[in-house]
Formats: C-alpha cells, sequence, structure tokens
C-alpha cells in the first residue's frame, strides 16, 4: 500500500550540509527525513505533514509529551531520504523497488515541507538528490516511524 514514510527526531538543533557547506539549519524542533513510495500522492504528503505537526512530542515542564511542534513555536527540518524504503526482506543488498523515482518524490517531499509550512512552522530544508551530512542533537533521545497510511484506519473501539 503506498505510503510516506517520515521519520522524525526532536532536537535541540539540527543541521544539513552538502559539499562541507552548511545548508540549512534549525534549533528547537523535529528533523524529518522523508521518503515517498511508488503511488503516493500529495494528499499523502500533506496528511502527514498536518499530523506531524500536532503530534505531541514535547514536554510542558511536568509532563513529557503534552505539547505539539506548534504549541512550541519549534522549527522542522526536513530532509529526504529514499533509504527509509529499502527493503532488506532477500538478501543482503536492499531493493529500493518501492520508492518513488526522484522525478515524482522530489514534488511529494517539497508538499510534505510546504504543508508544513502552511501550518506555521517555520522549514529549513536539505538538498533533494544530493549526498548529505546531517548533524543533530537528539532530545530525549526521541524518535519516531510515521506512515501516512497510519492516518486511514480506524479507531479502535475502547476498551472495556
Amino acid at each position: 500500500m503506498p505510503r510516506v514514510r517520515v521519520v522524525l527526531q526532536r532536537v535541540t538543533w539540527a543541521a544539513v550540509a552538502v559539499g562541507g557547506e552548511e545548508v540549512a539549519r534549525i534549533g528547537r524542533g523535529l528533523l524529518a527525513l522523508v521518503g515517498a513510495r511508488v503511488g503516493d500522492e500529495v494528499a499523502d504528503a500533506e496528511r502527514l505533514a498536518r499530523k506531524t505537526v500536532r503530534l505531541r512530542l514535547f514536554g510542558d515542564g511536568e509532563r513529557g509529551f503534552e505539547r505539539s511542534l506548534l504549541d512550541v513555536g519549534g522549527s522542522l527540518l526536513c530532509v529526504s531520504q529514499f533509504t527509509l524504503l529499502g527493503d532488506v526482506r532477500r538478501g543482503n543488498r536492499p531493493s529500493w523497488a518501492r520508492a518513488a523515482r526522484p522525478e515524482v518524490a522530489a514534488p511529494l517531499v517539497d508538499a510534505y515541507a510546504d504543508a508544513v509550512a502552511g501550518e506555521g512552522v517555520p522549514v529549513a530544508r536539505g538538498r533533494f538528490g544530493a549526498t548529505m551530512g546531517v548533524s543533530l542533537e537528539n532530545d530525549g533521545p526521541v524518535t519516531l516511524v510515521v506512515d501516512s497510511e497510519d492516518f486511514d484506519l480506524p479507531r479502535r473501539a475502547a476498551y472495556p
């Protein structure tokens, strides 16, 4: 089933460099490693972006996981990463057959970043298709893998 996949890391800061030159940096917020799959659509990326900015991944001083990226005024660093869709079920070399081709994936990664920005979150971006050096300080550490298809499932009934 098609899905955009994002690995979210809560960070105190994150930066990306291309060829040794820093091209983007954020302070407190989220690093989003974004992979697009064959068959994904802009709606998948936009739905995932709306979820990203509302996920409660930040503490409120007393308890953890009470505040969202919007609540804390954080930023997002968006980095494309097709390797998130590597299939290692057979052999020792990953297959990238499920990853969207660059001409399809680039607009989907952009749609995700644009939708996050449209929610009022400052967005910095890596450079699509480049070999990037990503530096960060993971806060927590807190890391989640989120797939857009996870939001298409009906809610489970509450347990008695």
